[in-house]
């Protein structure tokens, strides 16, 4: 993971959170939340017919994540920080789709201060566009991350990073393209 989090750029598109709120659990207390960014090469996500040249008429789907909720909680009697990310997408079907659906994989990683990766958890979400309407919104399942709070780490020690699980051809043409 040390290689693969020196390759990505991690460039944010600026989210932080303060203060997030507790579970109601009763088993820890209310607790601030590490900085969440999402990952300025892994926002969007734009699949092409295979095989086919990345033009708008042969374009499948264009997503992007477009935000997120955040919780944290403590546990383990404050050892240990829980974070539940729940990340927000948008699509576009594009005019070369052939289904009505899309799947889209994503990760949220931890990572410390030396930009380690800690942890990360991959999730998948379904994006469904109603019949004739070519835009659609979904909101993934939340990733549960545990980060320790034991020898005086805090939460701003961490940055929880959000990105789509990309091909390196998707990642390559994010770089060539830009943040959006």
């Amino acid at each position: 993971m040390g290689a693969f989090t020196r390759r990505m750029a991690w460039g944010v598109a600026a989210l932080a959170l303060a203060g997030c709120g507790a579970t109601g659990s009763g088993t820890g207390g209310t607790a601030s939340c590490p900085r969440v960014a999402i990952l300025a090469d892994g926002a969007d996500l734009t699949r092409y017919r295979p095989g086919a040249p990345p033009d708008l008429t042969q374009m499948v789907l264009d997503a992007r994540i477009a935000g997120f909720e955040a919780r944290c909680d403590t546990t383990g009697g404050g050892r240990t920080l829980e974070v539940r990310i729940t990340p927000r997408f948008e699509a576009e079907r594009g005019p070369a789709a052939t289904v009505r659906t899309a799947e889209l994989g994503w990760f949220a990683a931890v990572t410390d201060a030396s930009d380690n990766v800690l942890d990360r958890v991959s999730g998948r979400t379904q994006v469904s566009f109603p019949a004739n309407q070519t835009r659609a919104a979904a909101t993934g399942p939340a990733a549960v991350l545990e980060l320790p709070l034991a020898g005086g780490r805090r939460a701003a020690d961490y940055v929880v990073r959000l990105s789509f699980q990309l091909t390196p051809e998707e990642l390559a043409q994010n770089r060539r393209r830009g943040p959006r």
